[in-house]
């Protein structure tokens, strides 16, 4: 029997998580057998691998315990990739041959699919000298847009990650370039960036002081606090970035800050690391461990919660030598330190479950229960493996003990670690649980609230019909199974409901016992206003937040997910059912017609004696026409082999349905090493971006996407949009449902639970 809660589920499993022969042949058969391959290849460190593997089974079963989705999909398969999630990179030397090296480095780690950071403060400010060679620097940001152009085209090549953190000191003398970098739609598309702001900072904005920007010693302006502030608050507020984290709090709090320092995150923050740090992932699923949800007794079963934590953590303690890494200086700081990020996930919903509003003073006190409850758990149980196995290496007492997170951990864990040391140098963390949250049953992701409470899912069959797909939320479920059609207690509020500063409270209380960060979204309402807004980040400040990220929908980056009133059996204040994207996948290819309508381009690509012949046909759907199929034709033969290659691919692409414009952005940022070419008074520069160029033209042309039908001069970060409609921003580049939102940091579709960040 199928242990899935919802369709949504067993699909993501059988698209992101099933084990799969390289024919495509399935090898796990059921989710049962993926929870067994992921027990199995955990425990094969262990002593007693048999006993390990049956108490790993049982954590997984039923979803309650959720690695993440690097160690699902790739524990148990014999395949070479990193079952790490979070890098931060080495630090990048002031040098051009270092930074270059740097790069290659980020290539490598992205190719394996990690999510990667950087900070960018050690390269020196733009018109600095460069000494030997009579020149003055680039800056910082220069370079950022090499590493934007690395991660487009390891994309290209077919990684599914491309997420990149990119953090800048506030006093660093091009801050102002970095936090107004994305005014520019077109630029530094494959980075988050985040300021990192100083005690000393803070300390000067409240009290409109004055403030030095300098690099290596040296003042080059100085500005008001205050002034700098508002510029990135101004940027964020108007763009949705950049980010804000507090470093120094940071490496404050953090265990070993007796042997290393921090300056930078992975691409959704919840993981703070050093040079070469990594860190793998899992959640706990608060809402499966509710008893009695809804009732006058209902409570969450803390002795099950113990339970399960410290079965999660020695099972993430295995992962550190069961994994790969990208590079060895990454294996050896994993090793050196054993650092696990255990988090949760279904916060939100096993609120609802006690009756508890999400945001209320309440639901914090709560909240922090529960989480003190899993560090508790964690750190003791991290103690009895230093007793069975040893202590991480670089384990210090005295200095481990002296952090600031370890000031209020209880006293009996503290004579623990003292006397016995700990295995793991940190061990919890709450990062983005988009997908995995999906795969267990649509739970509320990591502790953010609920999003929407059910939406439509609609899925275009093959004869251009559509059917839809109602996606419930765990709780919501649960509910209508206990009161059938009931309506929902005011109670149930949602992410669009939320006042901002009730996200901040809940974010506060569960830091408190989260010894690394917390990826989190602070939804701000579109009408806020700038004053209100910059309380936000001053409350997050005040109340001991490592970080603050908000999301104000833009124009840049669009809107987050349409919610519409549903039924009379939901609360006004708590809007229902969200309005599935127009552009959807399909669940098998169209078949072809015999006949085609179509339009064939002609390119004339310098350097080359023969043209281009590129012909596009489309199909109509419904009343729409869409692109169906391409053809690439030339006397020259150099070219054969890629361009039959390129079509079929594209046009696979293509009869899959969905969002199909990134194939356009794909193929216009690839960069010939030899060179581009001026063409229509304009630098393309590779023949890869010419044809992407044409296809462009051509969807423009046929109204699948907005344009001016300028061909090679056109935008290609073009809005889509529904033909007779207006744009919707942003579209989900694995479904096509115009349902991406920004969630615990990173952008995520409600459709299908894709992620930027994994």
């Amino acid at each position: 029997m199928s242990r899935f809660h919802a369709p949504i589920a067993e699909q993501i499993w059988d698209m992101k998580y099933r084990f799969r022969a390289a024919d495509g042949t399935p090898i796990d058969g059921s989710v049962e057998d993926s929870w067994r391959r992921i027990a199995r290849a955990l425990a094969e460190v262990e002593a007693e691998p048999a006993k390990w593997e049956a108490e790993f089974y049982a954590a997984l079963e039923d979803f309650k315990f959720l690695p993440a989705g690097r160690i699902t999909a790739g524990a148990g398969t014999e395949r070479s990739v990193t079952l790490f999630n979070c890098f931060v990179m080495g630090t990048i030397p002031d040098t051009m041959g270092g930074i270059f090296d740097a790069l290659k480095e980020a290539a490598l780690t992205m190719q394996q699919g990690g999510g990667i950071g950087y900070d960018f403060s050690t390269i020196r400010p733009r018109g600095a000298e460069v000494k030997g060679v009579a020149a003055d620097a680039s800056g910082p940001l220069s370079f950022m847009d090499v590493w934007d152009a690395m991660c487009r085209t390891i994309m290209s090549a077919g990684s599914r990650r491309g997420a990149m953190m990119a953090t800048m000191r506030c006093d660093h003398p091009d801050i102002e370039a970095f936090i107004e970098a994305k005014k520019d739609p077109a630029r530094l598309r494959m980075f988050n960036l985040s300021v990192l702001v100083t005690d000393a900072f803070m300390a000067a904005v409240k009290a409109d002081g004055s403030w030095e920007l300098q690099f290596g010693g040296r003042v080059y302006h100085t500005v008001r606090a205050r002034d700098l502030w508002n510029r990135i608050m101004r940027n964020t507020f108007d763009f949705a970035e950049p980010g804000v984290i507090f470093i120094d709090r940071i490496n404050a709090m953090n265990n070993l800050g007796y042997c290393e320092t921090i300056a930078a995150t992975n691409p959704c923050g919840e993981q703070p690391l050093p040079p070469y740090g990594a860190c793998l992932l899992g959640s706990i699923n608060l809402a499966t461990l509710v008893r009695d949800a809804f009732d006058d007794h209902s409570s969450m079963d803390l002795e099950v919660l113990d339970r399960l934590v410290r079965v999660a953590v020695r099972a993430m303690d295995n992962v550190v030598d069961a994994s790969r890494f990208p590079l060895p200086q990454q294996a050896q700081e994993a090793q050196a330190k054993r650092r696990i990020g255990l988090g949760v996930t279904g916060l939100a919903d096993a609120l609802l479950m006690l009756g508890l509003r999400y945001g209320s003073d309440e639901a914090a006190r709560i909240t922090e229960i529960w989480m003190h409850a899993i560090a508790r758990s964690a750190y003791l149980a991290s103690v009895d493996l230093a007793r069975e196995k040893g202590a991480f290496p670089l384990f210090d007492a005295a200095g481990f003990l002296a952090s600031g997170s370890m000031a209020h951990m209880d006293e009996d864990v503290r004579e623990a670690i003292r006397t016995h040391g700990i295995r793991n140098a940190l061990l919890t963390s709450v990062a983005p649980t988009g997908t995995i949250s999906l795969y267990a049953g649509n739970v509320s992701s990591g502790i953010e609230p609920v999003f929407a409470y059910a939406y439509t899912r609609k899925v275009l069959q093959k004869d251009g019909s559509r059917t839809e797909e109602e996606v419930v939320d765990f709780a919501v479920r649960l509910w209508r199974e206990k009161f059938g059609d009931a309506p929902l207690p005011g109670y149930f509020v949602n992410a669009q409901t939320l006042p901002p500063l009730d996200h901040v409270r809940m974010q506060a209380a569960a830091q408190k016992w989260v010894d690394s960060s917390i990826s989190k979204t602070i939804n701000c309402p579109v009408d806020i206003s700038f004053d209100d807004f910059q309380q936000v980040y001053m409350a997050a400040w005040d109340q001991g937040c490592k970080g603050c990220t908000t999301y104000r929908p833009n124009d840049v980056t669009g809107s987050v997910l349409t919610v519409s009133e549903a039924s009379d059996k939901t609360p006004a204040e708590a809007p229902q059912v969200a309005q599935g994207g127009e552009v959807v996948y399909l669940s098998e290819p169209l078949d072809r017609p015999a006949a085609l309508e179509g339009q064939t381009y002609k390119v004339k690509w310098p350097g080359s004696e023969h043209a281009l012949y590129i012909t596009i046909n489309d199909i109509v759907i419904a009343g729409h026409r869409r692109p169906f199929e391409v053809f690439i034709n030339s006397k020259n033969m150099e070219h054969f082999a890629w361009t039959v290659a390129l079509t079929r691919m594209i046009s696979a692409v293509f009869r899959r349905g969905g969002d199909i414009s990134f194939v356009v952005e794909e193929l216009k940022a690839v960069f010939d090493p030899r060179g581009g070419a001026w063409m229509e008074g304009k630098y393309i520069p590779s023949i890869l971006a010419a044809i992407g160029g044409v296809i462009e033209r051509h969807l423009i042309d046929i109204g699948f996407i907005e344009g001016e039908g300028l061909g090679l001069k056109s935008d290609p970060k073009a809005a889509l949009m529904v033909v007779g409609g207006s744009p919707k921003g942003a579209s989900c580049p694995s479904c096509g449902a115009y349902e991406m939102r920004m969630i615990e940091g990173c952008m995520t579709c409600g459709s299908c639970g894709h992620s930027k960040c994994g």
